[in-house]
């Protein structure tokens, strides 16, 4: 009796084991593995022009996959959830964004967490959606998350996930690029993560020089910020690089960094500042580069519980930091109260010099 007893006690054991190890190696084996560059095509390519000493717009977003809304939480946070609510309520936030975006009239965007095909947004083709709605912008998308399926949390896991960047334009552009960022987790969490990136596109100025365009959205939860720091010292390194072609650029995104020119203590909470949230390093200083922020409005809330104003942290990590030879005219942020997102859309309307 005992040997049949442990004879199913084994099996016990043995099958959960079994199920672990093949899901490991089959993740590993279809990891998503980008080259250093990737050139990527932009679908329905405008005819606009940018020109030289008139005002344009750009607005970043951080859309949370159309699925972090005021209601939710994030279990990567601290929270328990791990994928939007339901399927009408994430096309309902993903058709307030897109009106946002319409109402907001940039002649660019570069929006980060939007998904093409995932089980914590329902299948939706968010990329394909936001298209429709704006069919007067060119689409470019670059993939920076694609796994088969992440089993956590255990209970509801997140599941499938093909995720990434997509900028917006009203002008005509030459070339897009996705450059992968260095810094990976260790095996087997790496094969769960996202594979950060950036997209370079390039737009004709009509003075012959042109516009670089910086879609970015570096890490956040490495413990001790070891990754986000040879993210940025890549970043740093191609600044460096392109500015000997005496362009214009402005790099716009989530830079999970406390930006430079905001206040530890600038809005009210009852939260302490959260561990993933570092300052940013004053170390990253290209010459003549401007940092383009609203440090008055807050573009990210704290997700290990549902929004509630003067209760969640928030801080503002997202904005431009932009070249020399650009003026910045004005930088708002868009206090949506994180109603459809957990960070709030910023506007920049800059100057070629």
């Amino acid at each position: 009796m005992i040997k049949k007893w442990l004879k199913y006690l084994c099996w016990i054991v043995a099958v959960p084991v079994a199920l672990l190890i093949i899901f490991l190696i089959y993740v590993t084996a279809v990891d998503y593995k980008p080259p250093g560059q990737v050139e990527l095509n932009a679908i329905n390519n405008m005819s606009g022009k940018v020109k030289q000493g008139e005002p344009f717009t750009v607005t970043t977003f951080n859309i949370g996959y159309a699925g972090l809304d005021e209601g939710q939480d994030f279990f990567m946070d601290g929270g328990e959830m791990s994928r939007s609510s339901s399927k009408e309520q994430t096309e309902h936030n993903l058709a307030a964004i897109a009106s946002v975006l319409e109402e907001t009239a940039s002649d660019m965007y570069v929006l980060q967490e939007v998904d093409r095909e995932a089980s914590r947004s329902y299948h939706i083709d968010e990329v394909s959606e936001l298209g429709k709605a704006l069919p007067q912008y060119s689409s470019i998308f670059a993939t920076n998350y694609k796994v088969p399926w992440v089993p956590v949390p255990v209970l509801r896991p997140m599941g499938k996930v093909h995720s990434g960047l997509l900028t917006m334009s009203t002008f005509e552009s030459t070339s897009h690029i996705r450059y992968d960022l260095p810094g990976k987790e260790s095996w087997p969490v790496q094969q769960m993560e996202l594979d950060r990136s950036f997209i370079e596109s390039r737009y004709p100025v009509d003075n012959g020089k042109e516009l670089v365009l910086i879609n970015l959205h570096p890490s956040a939860f490495d413990k001790g910020g070891e990754i986000r720091k040879q993210q940025l010292s890549f970043l740093n390194s191609y600044i460096q690089e392109e500015m000997k072609k005496d362009n214009y650029m402005i790099i716009g995104g989530d830079w999970n960094h406390a930006l430079p020119g905001t206040k530890r203590d600038q809005f009210e909470t009852e939260q302490q500042w959260p561990e993933w949230l570092q300052p940013f390093p004053e170390t990253f200083a290209p010459e003549g580069f401007q940092w383009a922020i609203d440090p008055s409005t807050p573009t990210v809330r704290t997700l290990d519980i549902p929004y509630k104003e003067g209760v969640n942290f928030l801080a503002v990590i997202d904005g431009f930091f932009v070249s020399p030879n650009i003026e910045i005219e004005r930088v708002y942020g868009h206090d949506l109260k994180f109603k459809h997102s957990d960070h709030n859309p910023v506007t920049g309307s800059f100057i070629l010099k």
